[in-house]
C-alpha cells in the first residue's frame, strides 16, 4: 500500500503506528495509515485483517510532590 520513498512498516509488523496518515479524523478520533491500519486516539488499533489491537498507551507516571525545604537554624555573620 505504501508507495512514498522510505516505506512505511507493514501492517503486521511492530511499529505499524509509524506509518504516514492519509486519512485523519480527529473530531471522530481515528486515522487511516498507508499501511492499511487504522489508529484510534486511544492508542487501539484495527489491523487490515479486521483483528482489534486493544489500547496500549504507556503506563502513566506517578510524581511525588516536593517536599518543602527544611529551615536551617543559626544566624547569619
Amino acid at each position: 500500500m505504501c508507495r512514498h520513498e522510505t516505506p512505511c512498516p507493514p501492517a503486521y509488523a511492530p511499529g505499524r503506528e509509524a506509518a504516514r496518515p492519509i486519512a485523519s479524523h480527529p473530531e471522530q478520533g481515528w486515522s487511516l495509515l498507508c499501511n492499511g491500519v487504522v489508529l484510534f486516539e486511544d492508542t487501539g488499533e484495527l489491523l487490515p485483517d479486521g483483528r482489534a489491537v486493544p489500547p496500549h498507551r504507556p503506563p502513566v507516571a506517578t510524581v511525588k510532590p516536593a517536599q518543602p525545604a527544611m529551615a536551617v537554624s543559626g544566624s547569619c555573620p
